[in-house]
C-alpha cells in the first residue's frame, strides 16, 4: 500500500511540475545563502521580489508538494500576482533529499518555536520582514500536497506569525505525526493518516493544535482548505478531519452557515463556517490528488490583492 501511495505521490508530483513550467513566470528566483537565522534542518530559503513593491508588502510563504522544488513551486501563477499587486512570495525548499516532502511528523517541527522545517521557514518569514521592510500583519501560506501539509503546520504552531493559510490536498495539523516518541522523526510516512485511517473528535483535535504553542491565548489565523472527493493518496476523509480540527480551534460549529455551489468552477462546493467567513471548505466532486489550484481564488481570501484597509493579523475575528 505504501509503495502504491508513493508511486501516486511521483506521478502527481510530476503533474504538478508540468502545470507549474507550463506558467513560468520570467522574473527571477534568488536563493539567500547568508545566514538568515534559527533553521536546524538546513531548509533551503528561494524568494520572489517583483521590481515594485507596495508599500510594507505583504509576504506569501508558498512551499512545495513531494518531488517538487522551489523553482518548479516558482512557475506558478503567483509571481505573475505578485507582480500585479506588489507582494514577496517566500519559496522554501525541503532539505529531505530522499522525497522533497516537507517535516510534517516531528515534535520539533510541530511545536512552537521547537525546531524542524517549520521553524526554518519561519526564520525565511522574519529575515524577509526586516530586510524588505513588509508587513509582518500581512503574512500568508499557501499550498499543495506536502505544502497544504506545512501549511497546516504553520498555522497550527505558528499562529502569532500567519494571518491566513490555504490548503490544497492536505491532511489536519499533526496527523503525520509519528506515533510514539516523534522526537527527530522527520521523514515518516504516516500510511494511517494518508489513507483516512485517523479520526478524531473535534475537541481532540482542538486539544493538539493548543499543545503546539502552551499558553497561546491569542488570536488564530482565518483558513481555507480544498480537497478532491478522489484523492488517491491523501484520502479525502482528511478533508473532514480538517473541518473538524480548525472550526473547534476557531469556536465555530462544524455546521456550515452557507454552502456554495460549484464555485470557482464547476463541480467545487464551498462550505462557510462562522457568521465572518473565517474559514471555508471546498468539496471538489470527481477529482484525484491532481487538484488544479486557483491561485486568484487564494489571492482574494488573503485579499493581497487589496490595497488599502486590508486584512492583517489581528483583525476581526471567527464568530
Amino acid at each position: 500500500m505504501i509503495s502504491s501511495l508513493r508511486k501516486a505521490i511521483a506521478t502527481a508530483a510530476a503533474l504538478f511540475t508540468l502545470i507549474a513550467q507550463s506558467t513560468q513566470a520570467a522574473a527571477s528566483l534568488v536563493q539567500i545563502t547568508e545566514d538568515f537565522g534559527p533553521n536546524p534542518t538546513n531548509v533551503s530559503f528561494y524568494i520572489y521580489v517583483p521590481d515594485q513593491l507596495a508599500p510594507n508588502p505583504a509576504v506569501l510563504v508558498n512551499p512545495h508538494w513531494c518531488h517538487g522544488t522551489a523553482a518548479a513551486a516558482f512557475g506558478s501563477s503567483y509571481p505573475a500576482l505578485a507582480r500585479k499587486q506588489g507582494f514577496i512570495v517566500i519559496y522554501p525548499e525541503s532539505p529531505h533529499k530522499a522525497d522533497q516532502c516537507w517535516d510534517v511528523s516531528s515534535a520539533e517541527t510541530l511545536t512552537h518555536n521547537g525546531g524542524g522545517d517549520s521553524l526554518g521557514i519561519v526564520s525565511m518569514v522574519k529575515w524577509t520582514l526586516a530586510k524588505y521592510n513588509a508587513d509582518a500583519s500581512r503574512v500568508f501560506v499557501t499550498g499543495v500536497s506536502s505544502g497544504a501539509m506545512m501549511t497546516n503546520v504553520l498555522i497550527g504552531a505558528y499562529p502569532d506569525v500567519f494571518a491566513a493559510g490555504s490548503a490544497w490536498a492536505g491532511v489536519p495539523f499533526a496527523c503525520f505525526a509519528a506515533p510514539g516518541n516523534n522526537a527527530g522523526v522527520y521523514g515518516y510516512w504516516n500510511d494511517q493518516c494518508a489513507t483516512g485511517k485517523v479520526k478524531r473528535t473535534s475537541e481532540e483535535w482542538k486539544a493538539i493544535v493548543e499543545a503546539a504553542y502552551p499558553g497561546y491565548k491569542g488570536w488564530r489565523p482565518k483558513f481555507q482548505t480544498f480537497h478532491g472527493t478522489k484523492d488517491e493518496v491523501l484520502d479525502y476523509v482528511n478533508f473532514g478531519e480538517q473541518i473538524k480540527e480548525w472550526t473547534a480551534v476557531l469556536g465555530l460549529s462544524e455546521t456550515p452557515t452557507a454552502t456554495t455551489e460549484n464555485t470557482p468552477l464547476s463541480g467545487w462546493t464551498k462550505t462557510t463556517y462562522g457568521p465572518n467567513g473565517w474559514f471555508e471548505a471546498y468539496s471538489v466532486a470527481g477529482v484525484t490528488h491532481d487538484i488544479r489550484v486557483q491561485a486568484d481564488t487564494v489571492v482574494k481570501f488573503f485579499q493581497l490583492d487589496c490595497t488599502s484597509g486590508c486584512f492583517s493579523w489581528g483583525q476581526g475575528s471567527p464568530v
